[in-house]
């Protein structure tokens, strides 16, 4: 079944890619994909050939993208797209399968699209796969997460660390330190202790 509307989704977000080769699966977050023809419905998808879901898909040729929602955790994210890329199998939980039998994210992606590669370009540390699509179909309405809502909404915020220190209020040199000594003489000014504040 494909649904014209569900392809629609690919004009923007970032995506989990699945494949399987024998009994092991393996996904990774790629933000390539894009529709290129209608009739036949042909995709883009651009995969970097370090990661072993590129390998599985080289193999097999068939593989899945679930449209990720604004919902999705950081740690989806964080499983996918922050191991390394040779790491297989890491489809360990229970997830549903498409008509090609292949794994795929039912919870915090509103697509599905199965894809059947019908040709390969060679971009260097990457590869472009031109496939058919086999399968598509909307899950839910929910927004597709774009990487300004990753970084803003999902991303943790890196820990701001005060310093404890003093400030030169002539030329701006930073003491870093709890007390900074009275008789404390600036190394880059030459003035003494009286002229700092603390940060």
């Amino acid at each position: 079944m494909i649904d014209k509307t569900a392809v629609f989704n690919l004009t923007y977000g970032l995506f989990v890619l699945t494949a399987k080769e024998g009994n092991k699966d393996n996904g990774c977050i790629i933000n390539t994909a894009q529709q290129i023809a209608e009739n036949p419905m042909l995709i883009s998808i651009t995969v970097n050939k370090s990661n072993y879901t590129h390998d599985m898909i080289v193999n097999t040729g068939e593989f899945n993208i679930s449209i990720l929602t604004e919902d999705a955790p950081f740690e989806l994210f964080k499983h996918y797209g922050f191991q390394s890329g040779r790491d297989a199998d890491k489809i360990r939980d229970n997830l549903p399968r498409a008509e090609n039998g292949i794994a795929y994210l039912s919870g915090f992606a509103n697509t599905l699209i199965s894809g059947r590669v019908i040709n390969t370009i060679d971009c260097g540390t990457h590869t472009l796969f031109i496939s058919e699509v086999t399968q598509a179909e909307k899950l839910s309405d929910k927004k597709s997460v774009t990487y300004q809502y990753y970084f803003d909404n999902i991303k943790p915020k890196p820990e701001k660390v005060e310093k404890k220190g003093y400030v030169c209020e002539v030329c701006g040199y930073v003491y870093e330190g709890d007390v900074l000594p009275e008789d404390f003489v600036c190394p880059i000014c030459k003035h003494g202790a009286d002229v700092f504040k603390p940060l």
